[in-house]
């Protein structure tokens, strides 16, 4: 059965003071990440007294260009910006199906559809709350949001143990290039200055970002942190993809993908290096980007990074602590492939599910017998 989506839900109302509220629980639009991609800790938090209020179960999503499919489920109570909109299940509806209603592509193409607005369109209110959306009895919501979440649990349960294993290949980078503990504190003699460009061309990616979408062969490598997808690809090879301008992060991928214009791809000539250079770019990226261009929109340059200089032992050969950071990425990329087809699976089901293609009365609850 359809209805109209205030059948199922309303807009949270309330304000929370300011003071009360930390970087890791302010959500504006900048913090929420595209694609469903979840959120990053705020920047800044607003220069007022109070901001709007959300609660624990709230789905949130961003009302500034709704194509860009930004939302949340918050798993705590907080505060947020006047340009998210807070979403609350009525009773009778679980949260984490209204969740799933709200995250299906469905919904935010009607958004977008609707909203108003050329230059920075933002959802219309009235009209957001006449989508038709699905409603079942409360058991089975619940049995279609178990399966859902269960796969979204696991997705960030390996998302963990990447971060985890980051930190420590960040570690022991700082402990072995940058402190030389090993070495009592000193740069030792047997080993020379490098430059990044010594090990691998610097070039930019050759698309527009109107290539990309939420679904896709490969993966669309841009300036954001969060990952699109697109059909075709032009690169292939174990990477290091610096974004140019913006927040300035550095990602790693090994297979097909395609990148941005404004993108940097280092793909080594020794793919043995590729891991330990992730890691010297990424240790040292705000060193990179001091040297920054522009006075509104910071940006780095080709020279800049391949330019950037370091120690390390002549004899790279016999230098085993490199083969420590692909182990590391090895794993780390396994898991991220499998959260990737995890995610297609996810998305494939989800409208199948809400439209009741699969009957969602047959599917267990959570606890009873879903394999993650």
């Amino acid at each position: 059965m359809k209805v109209n989506l205030s059948s199922i839900c309303e807009y949270g109302t309330g304000k929370v003071s300011v003071s009360s509220l930390n970087a890791d629980n302010y959500i504006s639009t900048e913090n929420m990440l595209p694609g469903k991609g979840g959120v990053t800790a705020a920047s800044a938090l607003p220069q007022v007294a109070q901001t709007q209020a959300y609660r624990k179960g709230d789905a949130l999503i961003s009302n500034i260009r709704p194509y860009f499919k930004k939302i949340w489920q918050a798993p705590f109570d907080g505060g947020c910006s006047n340009d998210v909109l807070v979403f609350r299940a009525k009773d009778g509806v679980d949260p984490v199906f209204l969740y799933y209603v709200l995250s299906e592509d469905s919904f935010f193409e009607y958004a977008a559809a609707t909203a108003k607005g050329t230059k920075m369109p933002r959802g219309d209110k009235v009209s957001i709350m006449r989508y038709q959306a699905p409603l079942f009895p409360l058991e089975t919501q619940r049995r279609i949001s178990g399966l859902l979440r269960s796969i979204d649990n696991k997705i960030e349960v390996n998302a963990k143990i990447n971060d985890n294993l980051r930190q420590q290949a960040i570690a022991l980078f700082r402990s072995r290039y940058v402190d030389f503990e090993p070495f009592g504190g000193a740069v030792p003699a047997d080993w020379k200055l490098y430059k990044l460009g010594n090990f691998a061309p610097v070039v930019t990616g050759k698309k527009n970002a109107n290539i990309s979408s939420s679904s896709g062969a490969y993966p669309f490598f841009s300036c954001s942190q969060a990952i699109s997808w697109t059909d075709s690809y032009s690169f292939d090879g174990n990477a290091i993809l610096v974004a140019g301008n913006g927040d300035f992060n550095v990602k790693f991928y090994s297979g097909k993908f395609e990148a941005y214009q404004r993108t940097y791809v280092l793909i080594p000539y020794c793919p043995r290096f590729t891991a330990w250079l992730f890691y010297a770019v990424q240790y040292n990226l705000s060193k990179i980007t001091m040297l920054a261009r522009g006075s509104v929109i910071k940006f780095i340059t080709k020279g800049n990074l391949e330019d950037f200089s370091f120690y390390a032992p002549a004899d790279l050969d016999n230098e085993s602590a490199i083969d420590h950071f692909s182990a590391m990425n090895d794993m780390i990329a396994a898991n991220q492939k499998e959260n990737f087809a995890l995610a297609s699976i996810r998305d494939a089901l989800l409208p199948r599910l809400m439209s009741g293609e699969i009957d969602a009365s047959k599917l267990p609850l959570a606890g009873e017998g879903i394999p993650w």
